[in-house]
């Protein structure tokens, strides 16, 4: 059985009118449409729906059993058209931790304000998981913080995000300028292999101090900067996840001979992925979101 919504909507109108011309006006059919449409679906039910009392079509008590069904269909139908007028969407993002905690929510928040409709399922995660994520088509579009190095992704640079070397304020390495030495044989807090913060801290330190003498790995930069602030090490993070215990005096930036540092910030999405029309709304809004957290501070 194939029921369509024009035979709802057939059905419908000629209960309200009782004519299958005044059907007709109102669908802009003609009345041999109305007529053709009202009987495929009495064929398809096996019953007649609508008694003939000369002129006039009158619901049977099978009609009136299938009208508030046929109705509420149509309702829905309407509803869901309604639906993505507004801008609807149920989109899957994955960030890597730093984009998800101190920049997607700013993002999200914006967009909604835009599409009212707008929904998100937000999986939060370091890059590698992100990637794989991805890949797995278990998001739509991931946003990381190191590059994913897989042929079946594509990946474009997005925003650009400092970098600060930190302490407690109470550290024997606050207040004064710190040699390369000391920084190689102080304990350093680090993310976890396949974080992206991890893979760029590397990059950007292991130049100058050539390896980490002591070091304490943390699953989370929440977990690194709480572990900062309680004076267990020095780290290198996101400016942008310090910015408040900065201002407030519970971390303190390390002066040393390190120059400014600053990594890419990632969109990523799969090959093959095929983008629906708010998939690609939220694309388009995300490269051109104005991010004006980017400072270059030297660690």
């Amino acid at each position: 059985m194939r029921l369509t919504l024009r035979q709802m909507e057939v059905l419908v109108e000629i209960a309200h009118s009782r004519s299958a011309t005044a059907a007709g006006d109102t669908l802009s059919m003609s009345q041999s449409a109305v007529s053709a449409a009202l009987a495929e679906l009495e064929a398809q039910l096996g019953e007649r729906v609508f008694d003939r009392v000369g002129k006039r079509l009158v619901l049977n008590d099978s009609g009136r059993l299938l009208l508030p069904r046929a109705m509420a269909i149509l309702d829905q139908t309407r509803g869901i058209e309604a639906l993505f007028s507004a801008g609807a969407a149920a989109l899957r993002i994955g960030a890597s931790s730093t984009v998800g905690n101190a920049i997607l929510p700013g993002i999200m928040a914006e967009f909604c304000r835009e599409f009212p409709a707008a929904q998100f399922c937000l999986r939060v995660g370091n890059t590698q998981a992100i990637a794989e994520a991805v890949a797995q088509f278990e998001v739509d579009l991931g946003l990381v913080e190191g590059a994913c190095h897989r042929d079946d992704l594509a990946i474009a640079p997005w925003l650009r995000d400092a970098l600060v070397v930190v302490c407690a304020p109470d550290s024997p390495l606050a207040g004064r300028e710190v040699s390369l030495d000391e920084l190689r044989a102080a304990r350093w807090l680090l993310r976890e292999p396949g974080s992206g913060t991890r893979e760029t801290v590397e990059t950007l330190l292991l130049e100058h101090l050539h390896g980490f003498e002591r070091a304490m790995v943390l699953g989370s930069s929440e977990a690194i900067r709480g572990a900062a602030i309680a004076g267990l090490g020095l780290t290198c993070i996101p400016r942008r996840l310090v910015r408040d215990a900065l201002d407030h005096g519970h971390l303190v930036t390390v002066r040393s001979p390190l120059p400014p540092m600053h990594r890419t910030l990632y969109i990523v999405h799969h090959q093959k992925k095929t983008f629906s029309q708010p998939l690609q709304r939220f694309l388009q809004f995300c490269q051109n979101w104005q991010d004006d957290s980017f400072v270059s501070t030297p660690g």
